[in-house]
C-alpha cells in the first residue's frame, strides 16, 4: 500500500517547532506549538511517538501491528493517512 505523499521507505521527524510530550493534565500525547496545543488520541500518539527519524513508515506500521494485533492492511491505511494529515499540517518532515 502506497501513497502519492507518504512512502514505505520514508523516515519522519516531528517538525522542530512542535515539541511532542505525555501531558498527564491531559491524559494524553500533545503537540505543543507556540500558538497552541493539539491533544492526540493514543493511536496518534503512538504513530507520532515512532516518529523519530530513524524508523520507517513500514517499520512504525509492523510495530503497530504488533501493539494493536491487528491486520496490516488495516494498520497501514490508517498510519498512512495519519502521516499524510500530520505532513500536511506542518507537525512532521520527512527525516533526511
Amino acid at each position: 500500500m502506497t501513497s502519492p505523499g507518504v512512502a514505505l521507505g520514508d523516515s519522519y521527524r516531528i517538525h522542530p517547532t512542535f515539541l511532542f510530550r505525555w501531558e498527564a493534565s491531559q491524559n494524553a500525547h500533545v503537540l505543543l506549538y507556540p500558538e497552541g496545543i493539539v491533544k492526540l488520541n493514543r493511536t496518534g500518539g503512538d504513530i507520532l511517538s515512532l516518529c523519530d527519524g530513524s524508523a520507517s513508515v513500514n517499520e512504525i506500521i509492523d510495530e503497530l501491528g504488533k501493539r494493536y494485533d491487528a491486520e496490516r492492511d488495516v494498520i497501514a491505511k490508517s498510519v498512512i493517512q495519519f502521516l499524510e494529515v500530520s505532513h500536511a499540517k506542518g507537525w512532521i518532515h520527512v527525516a533526511s
